[in-house]
């Protein structure tokens, strides 16, 4: 799946729900490979409860991180795909 370019600082602060409209956090910033620039993961900043119950990893910081290939859409909301998060 390809996303339409959008600048990090239009992501970062965004609210990021699954797809049936659970609330996990908001996005603090993103992992990415260096040598490529391709996106690895999502930073969460106030993860939810939920988004801690569903056994995602975590940053040494403790931060819940969110797979960049589970992400549906991104516009008002980062939109994931529950199923591909477990």
């Amino acid at each position: 799946m390809t996303l339409d370019k959008k600048p990090l600082r239009d992501i970062v602060g965004r609210l990021v729900v699954t797809k049936e409209g659970k609330r996990l956090g908001f996005v603090k910033d993103v992992n990415f490979e260096t040598k490529t620039g391709e996106l690895i993961q999502l930073i969460l900043k106030d993860a939810t409860a939920y988004a801690r119950s569903l056994n995602l990893e975590v940053s040494s910081d403790k931060e819940v991180l969110i797979p960049y290939n589970t992400i549906i859409a991104i516009g008002d909301f980062v939109v994931v795909s529950e199923e591909d998060l477990i």
